[in-house]
This record gives structure tokens, C-alpha cells and sequence, in this order.
């Protein structure tokens, strides 16, 4: 089996050396404006072969130039690993007549239209004007049912995916009432606790002697005037003056 894919890389080698050396024979007639029916021949020749010997290409082949320097290589194996799954077995022969050859802006480009089991597409193929190939891309030609279903599935997506923001949204500002109370509390915990003071000491009391304020007790105080003028044998209590009533303290005696 190895064998088998080495013999098929080997003509895929082949065939883009011919292709690259036949047409760079002919580069003096290509560089023309109209493009010469021994040219064109060439060219569907070339592309016809290239074509089948893509589509031929095993996944051992394909990984093996997906990794190869040469720009060209590298290309034709990327657009048909991207497009085989989408297209199947190839069915039937690709008919000459059906390639198209178009020539502007100093390059050649090819259309190599082929059939498969699922879809139809086109190999176009762009060379130089030197006659080198540059690049390969394989289009699908999808069906109307086929870009209906895809239409359809774009839609439902997108209108899912806006679907499911709105939703994301509408949750996120329901919790928009919790903020105020979340604030608070970061609030409360970052404010400092106060740090206790002891308590100032208290002076104690320095005690006064007592006196008693007698400028209200008129009367007593005449009272007791009378009774030291009489102890006296006064009669009146105009030669002394009381200026306090103390309480005389029994225990001292």
C-alpha cells in the first residue's frame, strides 16, 4: 500500500514538472493579448491532469504537501483537503469542453469543472505569464436546497445567539438590586473598629466643711439672736452680728 502511494505521488510530481515545462516553452506566445489555440490546448491539457491526479491524492499524499515549500503544492493540497468531504467520489470523466481559458492582468486562469457524487465544483487554476502555476482553489456548487439549509441554519443561529445574550442580560441586571447592599457591607467591614481607652480616672471628692447658708433664715437667725441678747441681759441685738450657724459636732467631747 505504501508503494501504491508513493507510485501516485510520484506521477502528481511528474505531471507538475511537464505541465511547468510545456508551458514554459510556449511562454513567448502566452505573453500576447489573445491567447493562442495551441496555448489554450495546452492548458486544458495540463489542467485536466493536474486535476485528476489532486483528486487521486490519498491522506498520507496530502499531509506530505501540505508540508512542502512550493507555494503552488502547497495551495492545490489545501483547497482540496478542505472541499473532498463536501464533494465525495468523483463521478465520471471531466470532459475537455468544459474548461474554460481566460486570460487578463498578465495571468491565465483556468476553470476545470468536475462532478461528484454530492456536489459539483470548479478547480480554478491561475498561472503566470510565464506559464507557472500559482494557486488552486476548489469551489463548491451548492444546490438550492443545499444554500436554503444553510440559509436556514445561519438565521437560527443568529437569532439563537441574540437569543441567549438577551437572556445573559436580562439576569445581569436583575442582580443589579444587590449591589447597594454588597457596597454597604464591604463599607462596614473595611471601617476601622475604635480602639478602646480606658477611663479616665475620677478625682475623689475633697471635702469642705459645712456651712450652712443662712441669708434665707431671716427668722432663725433673729431667734437666735434674741436668746444670746437676753442671755446677755440685753435687751437688743444691735451690738452683735451673726454671721453663721454651725452644727456643733457631739462626738468630740
Amino acid at each position: 500500500m505504501r508503494q501504491f502511494y508513493k507510485k501516485i505521488s510520484s506521477v502528481c510530481m511528474a505531471l507538475l514538472c511537464v505541465a511547468a515545462l510545456l508551458i514554459g516553452c510556449t511562454a513567448t506566445a502566452w505573453a500576447a493579448d489573445e491567447i493562442d489555440d495551441s496555448v489554450k490546448s495546452q492548458l486544458v491539457t495540463t489542467t485536466k491532469g493536474l486535476t485528476d491526479a489532486i483528486i487521486a491524492m490519498s491522506e498520507d499524499d496530502i499531509q506530505g504537501y501540505l508540508e512542502s515549500e512550493d507555494a503552488f503544492t502547497q495551495s492545490a493540497a489545501s483547497a482540496w483537503d478542505g472541499s473532498r468531504e463536501e464533494l465525495g467520489e468523483k463521478k465520471g470523466d471531466i470532459e475537455e469542453k468544459d474548461i474554460t481559458v481566460e486570460y487578463s492582468d498578465d495571468q491565465y486562469t483556468v476553470v476545470v469543472p468536475v462532478s461528484f457524487e454530492k456536489n459539483k465544483a470548479n478547480f480554478t487554476y491561475v498561472f503566470d505569464k510565464s506559464g507557472t502555476p500559482t494557486s488552486l482553489t476548489v469551489d463548491v456548487n451548492y444546490t438550492l436546497a443545499q444554500n436554503m439549509e444553510k440559509a436556514a441554519m445561519n438565521t437560527v443561529m443568529g437569532l439563537g445567539t441574540v437569543f441567549v445574550i438577551l437572556v445573559f442580560l436580562i439576569f445581569v441586571i436583575s442582580l443589579f438590586k444587590y449591589i447597594p447592599g454588597l457596597v454597604e457591607g464591604k463599607k462596614k467591614e473595611s471601617k476601622p473598629a475604635p480602639a478602646a481607652t480606658a477611663p479616665a480616672p475620677v478625682a475623689a471628692p475633697v471635702a469642705e466643711p459645712a456651712v450652712e447658708d443662712v441669708t434665707d433664715d431671716g427668722e432663725l437667725i433673729a431667734v437666735i439672736a434674741a436668746a444670746i441678747a437676753a442671755s446677755e441681759g440685753k435687751t437688743s441685738t444691735d451690738g452683735f452680728v451673726v454671721r453663721s450657724i454651725r452644727k456643733v459636732n457631739r462626738r468630740k467631747r
